[in-house]
């Protein structure tokens, strides 16, 4: 369930699959299928599949908290790939870990339909205020 309307286009998101299925200022989940298009050539889910869905998880809920006073951009990705998946459903979950004036920085966690922990990143994102 989308909570609050989103400030952003789903371009890529679109392309991989992702949906949203919940989204806030405090917490985000996305969802999408593993399947071959998804992969890399070795029959696994292509690390930038989990890069993206990590980035767009925590920009989004950077964006909504943020609102109104302004735009966020995203400085740094670090995701960790822990799990090789080849199919099945992941499940993105962001939430905050420091919410500042200036940056934000956001922590996600991407599990299986067992519910174990197959990759993790944090983004960086910056606080970009509009001029009053």
């Amino acid at each position: 369930m989308v909570t609050e309307e989103l400030p952003m286009s789903a371009g890529l998101d679109t392309l991989l699959g992702i949906q949203i299925v919940e989204a806030s200022g405090d917490r985000v989940v996305l969802r999408w299928r593993v399947e071959p298009p998804l992969h890399q050539p070795f029959g696994i889910l292509h690390g930038g599949v989990h890069c993206a869905a990590v980035e767009s998880a925590a920009s989004m809920g950077a964006a909504l908290w943020f609102g109104e006073r302004g735009n966020i951009v995203g400085v740094s990705n670090h995701t960790d790939f822990l799990r090789a998946v080849s199919d099945g459903l992941l499940t993105a979950v962001a939430e905050p870990i420091h919410r500042g004036r200036s940056q934000q920085l956001w922590l996600v966690n991407i599990t299986d339909e067992q519910d174990r922990l197959v990759a993790r990143g944090q983004v960086r994102v910056q606080n970009l205020t509009s001029p009053t």
